[in-house]
């Protein structure tokens, strides 16, 4: 069987998580968790990285810091995972769903324009794939009516976005705030686990408190106050040692990793791209301001009938791919309360979009096996 996705130990992940145990500290704030941060910091230029327990809790705590309240609207694409609107719902915002390209799952920003009101507080860009928004509109938009900018940066650990003058920043540095996710099926994997990054100075002291339950405990073990107390609202937010352990040996990692995953994009990109000629599927666009992190291959059915017979036809031969997301228009919790809205490129991602088998150690063969058995299936139902 060949799995859409299998967790990877690929250094010192064992031996690290040993030694944080046996340093008698494993809650959140040891070593490894310092040490991640740290990496983040100076390897990708982000002016202040705390380490969270999940991407989730990454985008709730920007959700604090946006403060965002009942009334409150937020601009979020149709095609992501829940986490991207529900961290915001639960501070009361109404949630705004815009539309992707018809050619790329990004949020289009002449999607967003037509939705801003005197209401809006929060544009959620979401770089699916980690390929980038187009940050460069997006952030002329924020600056023009005065909005927070919260990056979706869950699947694009070192990726870049390239401005007009040719200046060159990394996914997460842009926005004024950005959450990513070291979940299993990321790049880089600490089972789950995640960061916020707090681009804006303003909200370096506060992002500390909101992260240990609302109090200024981080200040207190640092020398800066005599006692901690609360202060603010918060919630618990960290990650354990345990996580930080695994996560920076991966990190230590980071260019190997990185460099296979492109080499197993790049072969499903050759083996496919006479499937994309004939017009039977669309493969990946990269945007020109945009760099690949290789996170996932996705193809792009023409209809979501041919979808469901290639998932089938797969499954039978022992490969699993997946779909993914579910229109968050569409979904139950959004319908209870709102009128039913057309979001037509959404929709047709979530009908025609599916996600080949990725991880670190898919072999040559297997990928080779996955690539003769799609170009089958288009020639049997060519045939038939």
């Amino acid at each position: 069987m060949i799995p859409f996705n299998k967790p990877f130990i690929i250094g010192k992940e064992l031996s690290y998580i040993e030694e944080a145990v046996k340093s008698g500290k494993i809650s959140g704030d040891g070593i490894f968790t310092k040490k991640c941060q740290t990496f983040f910091e100076q390897k990708y230029s982000f002016p202040k990285v705390l380490m969270t327990t999940s991407c989730t809790d990454a985008l709730e705590m920007a959700a604090i810091l946006c403060d965002i309240k009942p009334g409150d609207e937020v601009i979020v694409p149709s095609y992501t995972f829940v986490s991207s609107a529900n961290a915001f719902a639960l501070r009361g915002a109404k949630i705004v769903f815009v539309d992707s390209y018809p050619n790329n799952p990004n949020i289009d920003p002449a999607e967003i324009e037509k939705h801003i009101t005197k209401k809006t507080k929060v544009i959620v860009p979401v770089h699916y794939a980690g390929i980038a928004c187009d940050m460069e509109e997006i952030m002329n938009l924020a600056h023009k009516y005065n909005l927070f900018v919260v990056e979706d940066a869950a699947q694009a650990i070192d990726s870049y976005y390239t401005f007009s003058d040719g200046t060159r920043k990394a996914l997460g540095s842009i926005g004024h705030f950005a959450a990513f996710s070291f979940h299993e099926t990321k790049n880089i994997i600490a089972g789950e686990g995640g960061m916020i990054v707090i681009n804006d100075s303003r909200y370096f002291d506060r992002a500390e408190i909101i992260r240990e339950k609302g109090t200024n405990r981080s200040a207190f073990f640092r020398g800066e106050v005599n006692k901690y107390g609360w202060v603010d609202l918060g919630s618990s937010f960290l990650p354990s040692e345990i996580i930080s352990a695994f996560l920076y040996a991966q990190l230590e990692n980071l260019e190997i990793i990185q460099k296979k995953r492109l080499e197993i994009w790049n072969r499903y990109q050759s083996g496919l791209i006479s499937l994309q000629q004939k017009g039977v599927i669309s493969l990946p666009e990269i945007p020109s301001y945009a760099t690949n992190n290789a996170h996932m291959f996705y193809i792009v059915l023409n209809n979501y009938e041919e979808r469901t017979g290639l998932i089938q036809y797969l499954k039978e031969k022992d490969i699993h791919p997946v779909f993914h997301y579910l229109s968050l228009n569409k979904s139950d919790f959004f319908l209870a309360d709102n009128p039913e809205i057309d979001i037509p490129h959404s929709d047709h991602f979530t009908d025609c979009l599916l996600r080949l088998p990725f991880y670190y150690e898919l072999s040559e063969t297997e990928q080779d096996r996955i690539i003769e058995l799609i170009n089958s299936y288009f020639k049997v139902i060519t045939i038939s």
